[in-house]
């Protein structure tokens, strides 16, 4: 994967697209604009059979969009008899972070992210996840995208992520009897991306010209390199005169080896820039970072040079503070407290959940406990929670209170809401997935709102985990939806107005 930074202030994307064709090495910054092709040997073949595609569940966006073509574009040329096919690899083996590609970033797997951001272009016709892991296959598919089973050969260390594409591309052509016309490697372990992201990429296939294109980040940095050791016999210089090695520009760092010589630690060596010469950055040409996010190929050609880029290579440049690769877990932690701030708000409505499940302290109350002098516990509870909560209980959907509270206040609030509930339960996690099975719901199809660091794992389980905003910062952070009102305050009534609307319509069952 690509090495990424991110540049420029957090949370100001505005999801514009540039567009930049390549004209030489990138960074070179020239403006001249030229065909670059790919040279050296082509990349071997998979040589493996196509396997049958495991399609999206049944009414997904998914199956929607395979059976109606993109629309036409900006320029007017119609699309509608192109096959766009986007390919997700996601492999089960990860050592930088366990099951990554299953990691929840804002209670959304990285894998069904990346699903999403596809599924949102309007020029992509299919989508397909290409994995060697069943439970990836498993969450591929329940987020609407096509599932390939990869084989062996092609899911080790070792392998490209080109000979995932090309097997998924035969998969796809050889179960649907479509020729593909763009193909697309997107990468889930790039969080932020973005559905103008994708179709910015496949524009340029198809109406730009380009045989190749990939999104890119605008740069204005210095880069530097260390440059190699040297070694040289004590007191000498290439010029014969006494010398000491420099490291970084800074005299006299040198080392003296048994041996009778001097071995220089590495100078630095600028990169992209003459560093006896520092221009303002106004009168720099900006330079372009890879992203590792998205690239595009005309299919044709990808075929034949079996290589991500040839050809005519256009650039995406997109939003730089959107630039994040998930490697290690320290990526992954930035992931989650930056989605807060760059993730498109969302709310479920009533047709995206099939129950819905509340903790009770510190979201149907503000946390407090009031005692009194002979010890007894008091709650303050928001009717509009419970206004809410009625207007829930009308559309059939189940409706449970799950708690680690052994209170008998926890159970009364139930009987006066008229819902079951799970109280002075230890394993709140383990307690959901029995309800779920006894009640044959999909804990995917679940809403689950909560507060604190003990509903997290309830989290990991559901698909639309939901925090009050007065949860903790952790719980926040792997939320899919936050509410404006904290707990105690009526956010039970702002998440049934999230799924019914403002004024609670009831929809006709």
């Amino acid at each position: 994967m690509t090495a990424t930074s991110t540049n420029g202030p957090v949370g100001t994307g505005t999801g514009d697209q540039a567009r930049t064709d390549v004209s030489s090495p990138v960074g070179a910054g020239t403006g001249d604009q030229a065909r670059t092709d790919v040279s050296g040997p082509a990349r071997t073949g998979t040589g493996a059979a196509a396997p049958a595609i495991v399609g999206p569940r049944t009414g997904s966006t998914a199956a929607t969009k395979a059976a109606t073509a993109a629309a036409s574009t900006a320029g007017g040329a119609s699309l509608s008899d192109r096959t766009v096919l986007a390919v997700i690899p996601a492999r089960g083996g990860s050592k930088g972070v366990p099951a990554k590609n299953l990691a929840p970033v804002a209670g959304v797997p990285l894998v069904a992210r990346a699903v999403r951001a596809c599924l949102g272009a309007r020029l992509v016709t299919h989508v397909v996840v290409s994995t060697d892991d069943p439970a990836i296959a498993a969450e591929a598919r329940a987020a609407g995208a096509e599932a390939v089973h990869r084989p062996p050969s092609l899911s080790g260390d070792t392998a490209t992520s080109e000979s995932a594409v090309l097997h998924a591309m035969d998969a796809f052509e050889a179960t649907t009897g479509r020729r593909v016309d763009t193909v697309l490697l997107v990468q889930c372990t790039s969080p932020f991306l973005t559905p103008a992201d994708v179709n910015g990429t496949v524009e340029e296939i198809a109406t730009g010209g380009a045989d190749t294109a990939l999104t890119v980040a605008p740069s204005h940095g210095f880069l530097w390199r260390r440059a190699a050791a040297t070694a040289s016999p004590v007191g000498a210089s290439a010029t014969g005169t006494a010398s000491t090695a420099s490291t970084n520009g800074t005299p006299g760092a040198a080392s003296t080896g048994t041996t009778g010589t001097v071995e220089s630690v590495g100078g630095g060596t600028g990169v992209n820039h003459d560093k006896a010469h520092r221009p303002r950055r106004q009168d720099r040409e900006p330079e372009y970072l890879e992203t590792g996010a998205v690239y595009a190929m005309d299919a044709e050609g990808f075929r034949t040079h079996r290589h991500r880029f040839f050809g005519h290579t256009a650039l995406v440049v997109t939003d730089p503070s959107r630039v994040l690769e998930i490697d290690d877990p320290h990526d992954l932690a930035r992931a989650r407290a930056l989605a807060p701030l760059l993730d498109i708000p969302t709310a479920p409505r009533i047709d995206d959940v099939d129950a819905i499940v509340l903790d009770f302290d510190g979201t149907q109350t503000d946390d407090r406990v009031h005692i009194d002098a002979d010890g007894r516990e008091f709650v303050s509870v928001h009717r509009g929670d419970g206004l809410g909560i009625a207007a829930l209980r009308r559309t059939g959907v189940p409706i449970l209170i799950l708690s680690s509270e052994v209170n008998p206040v926890v159970a009364a609030r139930a009987r006066k809401l008229r819902i079951p509930v799970l109280h002075g339960i230890e394993r709140k996690d383990l307690a959901l997935k029995q309800w779920c099975e006894e009640q044959g719901i999909d804990p995917r199809r679940v809403l689950y709102a909560g507060n604190d660091v003990n509903d997290l794992p309830c989290f990991h389980l559901v698909g639309w985990p939901v925090a009050v905003s007065s949860a903790h910062d952790s719980v926040r952070a792997a939320a899919r939806a936050v509410t404006v009102t904290p707990g105690g305050s009526g956010a039970v009534r702002e998440i049934a107005g999230w799924l019914l609307g403002p004024e609670l319509h009831t929809p006709d069952l």
